[in-house]
C-alpha cells in the first residue's frame, strides 16, 4: 500500500515539458535582463567599434609602411622618418586594438555576471515556489544539469555575440566599404559572395548536426541523472550488494553518450573541412587578383599585403563562425531549458492580494474537507474537527488512512479538493504562504538534514539564533550530550540528508530545530517514530511542556504516545469513524479500542 503522503504521477499531459521556444523568443526573453545595463551595453559596444575601426586600420597602415619603403639607396634621412614614425603608429593601433577590447570586457562584466545572477537567483526563487507534487515527480540530476547550462549559456551568449559575431560583422562591413572605395568593386564582390556561400553552408551544416548535438546532451543529462541518483541512494545499493548492477547501468548510459558523441565529432569535422576549402579558395581568388593588379600596375605591393591581411583578419574570425553558431544555437537551447523551468505552472500560489495570516488565538479548523491526489484516488471524504486555542489534538489511525494528508493540507503543500481549513477564521488560501508556514512548525515523519553542521541545522528553525538559543532547544530534545561528547561539537558536519547521523539522533535535531523557531502552531508527525523508549518517554514530556499554550496537531501510529490529547480523532481509509478522548474512546468499544489492544498485547509480547 502506498503511503497517503506520497502524490501519484500526473497524466502524462499534465507533466509534458513545455514546447521550445524559437531562438528569438528565448533572446527576447533574456533582454530585459540586459535592458538594466542598457548604459553599460551602449559603452562597451563604442569601445568594441573603436577597436575594430584600429584593427581595420592595421592593413592600411601595413600598406602605407610596405610602400614608403620604395626609397633610393642611402637615404639615411628618409629611413629615419617614414619607416619610424608608421612604425610607432602600427604599435600604437595595435595597442589600441587590445586597449579597446579590455576596455569592452572590463564595462560589459558587470552586466554579463549580473544578468546571470538575476536569472539563476529567480529560478531558483521559483523551484521553491512550485507545489510538492513537482518536486516529487522531478529528475535532481538532470534538473541541476539544465540549471549550470543555463547559468553558463548566458555567459556564453554574451561573450558570444558581442565578442565575437557583432564584431566580426562591423569588421567584415568595414573591410568590404574599404575594399569597394580603395580598389575595385570586385575585391567587394569576392569576399560577400565568400561571405554568403560561407555562412549559409555553416548554418545548413550546424543546423542538421544540431540533433547529433542535443541527443549527445540528452545521453549527458540521463548518465548524470543516474549517477546522481545511484550516489543518493548508496545504502540502498549496499543493502542489496547492487554496486555491479548500478555500474552497468551506468555504463549503459555512458555508452550511448560515447556513440551520440562520436556523431557529434564526426559531422563538426565535416562542419571546418568544408569552411577552410571555401575560405581557401576565396583567398586564393582575392590574392590572385591582387597579384594580377600589381602585375598590371594598378596596384602597388602595399596594396598586395594590405588586401591580404585583410583576409587573414577576417580568416580568423569566420573559421570560429561555425563554432560560434553551434554554441549560439546551443546555448538558446540550454537557456530555452532554464527558461522552461520559470515556466512551470505553481499549482498552489498566493492569491492576488493576499494578506498575511493574523493569529490571535491559535483556533484551528477542519471543515468538510476532502482531498484526492488524482480524481482516480480519493484520499479524504468530508474531513472536519477543530483544534482549539492551546488544545493538543492527535489524529491516529491504519496506515494509508489520510493522516499525513492532513499536514501537508495544513501547510499548503497541496489545496483541498473541497472543504476549507481556516486559523482564526481565516481561509488558508486566502493568505500568503509564507505568513502561513511562518505560524507553523512541523517535526515531519521523514527528517531529512542539510549537509552542513549540526548548529546549522538546528538554528535552520530560526536563522540568525545565538549559539546559547541553539544549545537551549537542543537540550530541550535530549541531544545536547550526543553533540557536546562529538570532537568537532555543534560544528559537526551531519553528511548529505543527515546520513552521518543515525535515525533517532536526527530525530531528535528536527525537533530543537522546531522547538527553536517557537511558533503558535506545531504539528508532530510521527515525531518521535525513531527513538527508542526511555528517549521517547522523556521527549514526549518535552513535547508536551513546547505544546503548552500552543496549539497541536498530532499526527501518531503508536497510540501510547497521544493519551493525554485533549481529543484523539480516529481516521480510517480517509474518514473520521471515531472522536473523543482516551478513556471515551476506549469505552466505546470500537475501532480505537480495537487498535489500543492490539498495540497493548504487541508490547506485552516484546
Amino acid at each position: 500500500m502506498r503511503r497517503t503522503g506520497v502524490a501519484l504521477p500526473l497524466p502524462p499531459e499534465d507533466v509534458a515539458a513545455p514546447r521550445p521556444r524559437s531562438d528569438w523568443a528565448t533572446l527576447g526573453k533574456l533582454l530585459p535582463y540586459l535592458w538594466r545595463y542598457r548604459v553599460r551595453v551602449a559603452l562597451a559596444l563604442a569601445f568594441m567599434i573603436a577597436a575594430k575601426a584600429a584593427n581595420v586600420a592595421v592593413p592600411v597602415l601595413l600598406k602605407q609602411l610596405v610602400d614608403s619603403l620604395s626609397i633610393k639607396p642611402g637615404d639615411a634621412a628618409a629611413l629615419l622618418v617614414v619607416p619610424v614614425g608608421l612604425l610607432v603608429a602600427y604599435a600604437g593601433l595595435r595597442l589600441s586594438t587590445s586597449l579597446f577590447t579590455e576596455l569592452r570586457e572590463l564595462v560589459f562584466a558587470k552586466a554579463t555576471e549580473g544578468t546571470a545572477r538575476s536569472i539563476s537567483l529567480q529560478v531558483f526563487r521559483h523551484l521553491h515556489g512550485l507545489s510538492l507534487r513537482f518536486h516529487l515527480e522531478r529528475q535532481t540530476g538532470g534538473m541541476t544539469r539544465d540549471i549550470e547550462r543555463g547559468t553558463r549559456a548566458v555567459h556564453s551568449l554574451v561573450s558570444y555575440s558581442l565578442y565575437s559575431v557583432v564584431p566580426t560583422i562591423i569588421e567584415v562591413g568595414m573591410v568590404l566599404t574599404l575594399l569597394a572605395w580603395k580598389f575595385d568593386a570586385m575585391f567587394a564582390w569576392i569576399t560577400a559572395a565568400a561571405l554568403v556561400v560561407y555562412v549559409s553552408f555553416t548554418v545548413g551544416i550546424t543546423e542538421w548536426r544540431t540533433q547529433f548535438r542535443r541527443r549527445m546532451n540528452e545521453m549527458d543529462a540521463a548518465a548524470h541523472t543516474r549517477a546522481v541518483d545511484s550516489l543518493l541512494n548508496y545504502e540502498t545499493v549496499k543493502y542489496f550488494n547492487n554496486e555491479d548492477f548500478e555500474a552497468k547501468r551506468y555504463d549503459q548510459s555512458l555508452e550511448k553518450l560515447r556513440r551520440a558523441a562520436l556523431k557529434s565529432q564526426t559531422t563538426l569535422s565535416l562542419l571546418n573541412t568544408g569552411q577552410q576549402l571555401i575560405i581557401a579558395t576565396a583567398l586564393v581568388a582575392m590574392l590572385w587578383r591582387a597579384t594580377q593588379g600589381v602585375v598590371d600596375g594598378r596596384l602597388t605591393l602595399g596594396d598586395l599585403v594590405m588586401v591580404n591581411a585583410f583576409m587573414i583578419q577576417l580568416y580568423i574570425p569566420l573559421n570560429f563562425l561555425g563554432v560560434l553558431y553551434r554554441e549560439i544555437k546551443q546555448s538558446l537551447t540550454d537557456l530555452d531549458k532554464m527558461f522552461g523551468l520559470l515556466a512551470q505552472h505553481r499549482e498552489v500560489d498566493d492569491l492576488p492580494g493576499a494578506a498575511p495570516l493574523q493569529v490571535t488565538h491559535g483556533v484551528l479548523r477542519f471543515e468538510h474537507v476532502s482531498f484526492a491526489y488524482e480524481s482516480a484516488r480519493p484520499i479524504l471524504y468530508d474531513v472536519s474537527f477543530e483544534i482549539p486555542a492551546g488544545r493538543t489534538v492527535a489524529v491516529v489511525g491504519p496506515s494509508g488512512a489520510g493522516k499525513s494528508t492532513l499536514a501537508r493540507l495544513l501547510y499548503r503543500f497541496y489545496d483541498a479538493s473541497a472543504g476549507r481549513i481556516s486559523i482564526d477564521g481565516q481561509d488558508v488560501r486566502q493568505v500568503t504562504q509564507a505568513s502561513l508556514r511562518q505560524a507553523i512548525g512541523i517535526v515531519p515523519q521523514d527528517t531529512v538534514l542539510f549537509n552542513d553542521t549540526v548548529e546549522y541545522n538546528i538554528a535552520y528553525g530560526r536563522p540568525g539564533a545565538s549559539r546559547q538559543e541553539v544549545e537551549a532547544a537542543a537540550r530541550a530534545a535530549h541531544i545536547h550530550g550526543f553533540i557536546a561528547a562529538q570532537p568537532k561539537g555543534y560544528d559537526t558536519m551531519v553528511g548529505e540528508r543527515g546520513l552521518k547521523l543515525s535515525g533517532g539522533e536526527k530525530q531528535r535535531v528536527a525537533i530543537a530545530r522546531t522547538l527553536l523557531k517557537n511558533p503558535p502552531i506545531l504539528i508532530f508527525d510521527e515525531a518521535t517514530s525513531a527513538l527508542d523508549s526511555a528517549n521517547e518517554r522523556a521527549i514526549q514530556a518535552e513535547l508536551r511542556s513546547a505544546a503548552q499554550g500552543k496549539t497541536a496537531l498530532v499526527i501518531a501510529h503508536r497510540l501510547s504516545t497521544v493519551v493525554d490529547a485533549h481529543q484523539i480523532i480516529v481516521l480510517d481509509q480517509g474518514r473520521v469513524v471515531e472522536r473523543g478522548a482516551h478513556a471515551e474512546l476506549l469505552a466505546l468499544n470500537g475501532r480505537y479500542a480495537q487498535m489500543w489492544r492490539l498495540q497493548q498485547s504487541g508490547d506485552n509480547s516484546a
